[in-house]
């Protein structure tokens, strides 16, 4: 997706395109085939990430738009049983024998299981690096002066990777949907005050199934080969995010309904450029995008509780 989305915006004459990868091999290659600037990069390593944004913008002495892309799937099984000596537990806690009885007490061991395999790397790639990848882009984003392009303005803008398993629950991706949940809640939470302090607008998309290298060919095959989402669908609603304004393709979802067209106050401004599409989770599925809401507020008191949690009531504000 990433790599979509950067032949996308090299075609556009005032753009210079920075991708950062692990994997110098491919990515050196593929960033030389669209003129853009490769880094390699652990994106788990902030020191090392840090780095790269602070030369990016020493170079260009600004920063517009950041794609905080990088994820993983979950591949371990989560609901394996674990085998502790001559017992292993069964889906209800209690401990049974080979032959499903309760087993007695001298086949039982105490020790706990090991901690869930792919923990860390799930929650450090799909959760910590898209925050700490935020975090600079917000840094030097509020750095940045307003566009002088010839073409059509730039206003800045970060768009974050979550999943369709960021809105449902993925059963057999546990941590994975929990990690993408996750970067559903954050980018809600940044995105008024980003918006309204700096003028930086937050979203993030939530594909469905893209056939990219997360899986092997035998998972892929476990997904109907016919609702799968086109890369290059996953480009053009990032392209149409980082532009502000949505062409009238989009469409809205209320409560578990199907999709309704959205209202114009979604599609940007009046001239179609630099809009105000921020905060939105945009959900894509096939050839179709979706504006998807936070859950409505139980009651009127929760929604007060809700409220005051914004950062001028903390003291939060952002340090000019």
């Amino acid at each position: 997706m990433g790599l979509a989305v950067a032949t996308s915006l090299s075609a556009r004459p005032d753009w210079s395109i920075h991708i950062l990868d692990l994997n110098a091999t491919s990515g050196k290659p593929i960033a030389a085939s669209l003129h853009a600037t490769f880094h390699q990069s652990d994106v788990t390593n902030y020191a090392q990430l840090s780095a790269i944004f602070k030369s990016v913008f020493q170079t260009h002495r600004r920063l517009d738009f950041v794609f905080a892309n990088a994820g993983i799937a979950e591949h371990a099984n989560f609901f394996n049983p674990v085998t502790n000596g001559k017992s292993k537990t069964n889906g209800n806690g209690i401990s049974a024998g080979k032959d499903g009885k309760e087993a007695k007490n001298e086949e039982v061991s105490l020790e706990p299981p090991p901690e869930p395999k792919g923990l860390h790397p799930l929650i450090d790639i799909n959760l910590k690096a898209v925050i700490t990848t935020t975090t600079l882009a917000h840094f030097y984003m509020r750095l940045s002066p307003p566009s002088t392009t010839t073409s059509s303005p730039i206003d800045k803008s970060i768009i974050m990777t979550a999943s369709c398993g960021g809105l449902y629950p993925a059963y057999a991706s546990p941590i994975y949907t929990a990690t993408k949940h996750a970067v559903v809640g954050f980018m809600r939470s940044i995105a008024p005050s980003y918006y309204a302090h700096d003028g930086i607008r937050v979203n993030a998309i939530c594909p469905g199934t893209v056939k990219t290298n997360l899986l092997s060919n035998e998972e892929w095959r476990v997904f109907p080969e016919e609702y799968f989402t086109p890369v290059e669908k996953i480009a053009r609603v990032v392209v149409m995010l980082v532009d502000g304004v949505d062409g009238g393709e989009g469409r809205g979802v209320v409560g578990g309904g199907s999709g309704r067209e959205i209202g114009k106050g979604q599609r940007g401004d009046a001239e179609g450029r630099v809009g105000t599409l921020s905060g939105k989770a945009v959900e894509v599925s096939g050839e179709r995008h979706y504006y998807r809401e936070a859950v409505e507020f139980c009651d009127e008191p929760m929604r007060a509780v809700m409220g005051a949690t914004n950062i001028e009531s903390w003291g939060l504000e952002s340090a000019k």
